[in-house]
């Protein structure tokens, strides 16, 4: 049974001007993309700038998420890391909350083998009930979750149901559901590619785009589940040049500023992530206004 089909945002995690996390601006974010049709929230992600997160932090934020949420759409909890004990801690952690799911992205950096994969995302698994949505994106990692392994680790471990793919190598998603017979709950990690991966089987898209514009992912997802094909690929090909924008650069300093061009007032980025270069930002600004968003 899938975790959620549509579109789930990958929420930001706004800010004070001292870099405080923000919770009441948090609360109206959340609120907002229930109200404009998100199918889930994925909480501490990447583009929750997660990784500049203490663990008290972290925690505190999936804490809110999910008691502000309320069982409402399902609160799918950022908890990998590079170090096992660290993702043991942080998931268990989560599902005392009450998270509904996990994103385990690949151990980062260590550059771990497809045996050592096994073993990590088998141990976290194993110390948790929760279903869990493996993250695959080598580009910022350093490690690419192959398909065998992707299907290996869904059919041993039991509550290993899925796999955000963002590898953005459409060869190796259709290996993967070629292997998985079914029995793998795929979801676009690229918001360019979401019909093609649900061609291939997706239930969906983890979505960036999703922060600025909510309707736009949700309707790409749900109008290709509903069979409309045409539609979904004019609304996939219409969405092209904002999410081109909001990758620019590395992600999430466009999707952050874009949030704060349309007055949403989501604050800075934490270091070593910065403020865009100028240029971009008006590439940004452009394509918000092209794609009918009102901006400051």
């Amino acid at each position: 049974m899938s975790v959620f089909k549509g579109a789930g945002v990958a929420i930001v995690t706004p800010m004070y001007d001292n870099e405080e996390v923000n919770y009441d601006k948090l609360g109206e974010l959340l609120e907002e993309q229930i109200a404009r049709g998100t199918d889930a929230i994925i909480i501490c992600g990447t583009t929750g700038e997660a990784s500049t997160l203490t663990h008290e932090e972290h925690l505190a934020v999936i804490k809110y998420a999910v008691e502000k949420v309320n069982h409402r759409v399902p609160v799918i909890a950022g908890t990998g890391s590079n170090a096992t004990d660290t993702a043991i801690y942080l998931s268990t952690e989560a599902e005392k909350y009450g998270a509904d799911a996990l994103l385990l992205v690949t151990p980062y950096y260590n550059k771990a083998t497809q045996k050592g994969l096994k073993l990590h995302f088998s141990k976290i698994a194993e110390s948790v009930k929760l279903p869990i949505i493996l993250y695959n994106v080598p580009s910022r990692t350093g490690c690419n979750l192959q398909p065998e392994t992707i299907v290996w680790l869904a059919e041993h471990v039991e509550n290993i149901v899925g796999v955000k793919e963002a590898s953005g190598n459409i060869s190796q998603v259709a290996k993967l559901m070629s292997l998985a017979k079914g029995n793998v709950e795929l979801y676009s990690g690229n918001d360019d590619q979401i019909v093609p991966v649900m061609a291939l089987g997706g239930s969906g898209v983890i979505s960036v785009l999703s922060n600025v514009a909510p309707e736009l992912s949700h309707d790409i997802a749900t109008t290709y589940l509903e069979g409309d094909v045409k539609k979904s690929c004019e609304l996939q090909l219409q969405a092209i040049e904002l999410i081109d924008a909001l990758f620019c650069e590395v992600n999430p300093i466009p999707v952050k500023t874009a949030l704060n061009l349309m007055g949403k007032e989501v604050g800075p980025l934490r270091a070593p992530l910065c403020t865009m270069e100028a240029a971009n930002e008006e590439k940004l600004r452009k394509a918000l206004v092209n794609s009918g968003i009102a901006v400051k």
